[in-house]
């Protein structure tokens, strides 16, 4: 059996965001036919089925996990973090199912220009080391691949090397959609009507799926509440994860803005609900009590590449929703009839779309057809049969083996600040942070930054 090292960039434990997520349920279906092993950068209490997890603290530790491996899966700022994995002697997948240089065009968009440029210097110079070593890319949907080859095709990646080994580049970027598991949700115990305080038995829920981003559009559902109460006072809004559980992920601007516009407007605890952070294990309870799913975006450039992954919990649960356009799940919602897609920033056409679904009698029944035939693509044992095969048989890309050369390769067009600029820029990230979370978070965001810059045990691996 091949054995496959999954390197994750965040914790894994009870409380997971999107990428700790797709690394676990990564683990869990190549378990089937692979000899699987999760790197965390922290231990976790969780017992994994058919898989282990490890964690790791340094250079050291984690090159010990790879020399035991067949084939390595990361992504984000792991391969930045632990230069070693850019001249391991083993296939190399790298996790392209979002574009973090996109996310900071948003993210930092309320910083000053210098703090600005730097960022996103940091962060194209780390896409591009990843776009350089990769055996393999993996994206979400089709639209993503078109990104990523047009960006893999300035750095080189796109040559007569590749094209040989496959003219259609499926060697290279394949598409693996975010996926739901193969059991349908079971309720095991009551968590939101007549359990959470202010919801009661028989109102109306409206779930935001996921977390609080700054690329997300949360304000405009506020001021749509306003409007949805005046007509439903039984209408309740639930956010589900307001504190990120990876204390190294800085503090979104858009969580204070949410929560002071709610106070504002006098619904915060009476029609609008924030919670710490629901466990992974837990949310089918939450999706199942909901009676809609919402999902709200900004129009910028992020929106156009993006995949929502909450949009697929409510698909699984069978969750009539209301999605904002321009984003391949709006698509999704459209062409199936799950939802109502709407305009960015409409707050009328927010509160009309939910209200026309929550006046609908028998909901979910209307759509339940509609959601079984979408549900049926995106299944992990569907979604992740190109990862499988490449795991089964892993390979290095053509241009990165031994014996290719490297006259096609491009060396990154955008390099990071040295010297007193770089440090200028962290003092600043944590003048942002403190300004966000107060001391914990700079402490949280300090604690990080030290154990990346020196780690315990400093040996740069093989």
């Amino acid at each position: 059996m091949t054995r496959v090292l999954i390197i994750s960039s965040e914790p894994i434990g009870t409380r997971m965001a999107g990428p700790a997520i797709r690394d676990w349920e990564y683990a869990r279906v190549l378990s089937q036919t692979c000899q699987v092993t999760i790197a965390a950068p922290d231990a976790s209490g969780l017992q994994p089925n058919g898989f282990t997890l490890k964690s790791y603290q340094s250079h050291k530790s984690l090159a010990a996990l790879v020399a035991q491996a067949d084939v390595v899966i990361t992504s984000g700022y792991t391969v930045r973090r632990h230069p070693f994995l850019k001249r391991v002697d083993r296939p190399l997948v790298l996790n392209l199912t979002h574009s973090f240089v996109l996310e900071g065009l948003q993210q930092f968009a309320d910083e000053g220009m210098s703090v600005r440029r730097e960022m996103h210097r940091e962060f194209v110079t780390t896409l591009n080391e990843l776009l350089l070593v990769g055996d393999l890319f993996v994206c979400n949907t089709e639209r993503q691949r078109d990104f990523w080859l047009g960006m893999l095709s300035a750095l080189g990646r796109v040559n007569p090397l590749t094209f040989d080994a496959d003219p259609s580049l499926r060697n290279l970027v394949v598409v693996v959609p975010f996926g739901l598991p193969d059991e349908p949700p079971c309720h095991t115990r009551s968590v939101l009507k007549g359990v959470y305080k202010g919801i009661a038995p028989h109102d109306k829920v409206i779930l935001w799926g996921g977390g609080i981003y700054d690329w997300l559009d949360p304000l405009t559902l506020i001021r749509a509440m306003a409007l949805v109460v005046k007509r439903r006072p039984d209408a309740r809004l639930f956010f589900p994860g307001t504190h990120h559980p990876n204390p190294g992920v800085l503090p979104s601007h858009k969580v204070d803005q949410t929560l002071q516009l709610s106070e504002t407007l006098g619904l915060r605890d009476r029609w609008v609900f924030f919670h710490d952070w629901v466990p992974y294990a837990e949310r089918q309870n939450y999706l199942l009590e909901a009676d809609v799913g919402i999902s709200l975006h900004l129009d910028h450039l992020e929106t156009r590449y993006a995949f929502r992954t909450r949009v697929l919990d409510y698909v699984w649960a069978g969750l009539p929703m209301v999605v904002t356009e321009g984003d391949a799940a709006a698509d999704l919602v459209a062409s199936h009839d799950l939802g109502h897609v709407v305009g960015y920033g409409d707050v009328e056409g927010v509160a009309t779309a939910l209200l026309e679904l929550l006046e609908t009698p028998n909901l979910r029944t209307a759509h339940a057809d509609n959601f079984a035939a979408v549900r049926e693509q995106f299944r992990w044992s569907q979604t992740m049969r190109p990862l499988i095969k490449f795991c089964q048989s892993p390979r290095k890309a053509p241009d990165r083996m031994r014996d290719a050369t490297d006259e096609y390769v491009r060396a990154p067009a955008i390099q990071p600040r040295a010297g007193w600029g770089r440090w200028l820029v962290r003092l600043q990230k944590g003048w942002h942070c403190y300004r966000q979370g107060g001391l914990g978070a700079l402490w949280r965001e300090v604690r990080a930054f030290a154990r990346w810059r020196w780690p315990v045990g400093h040996g740069e691996g093989p």
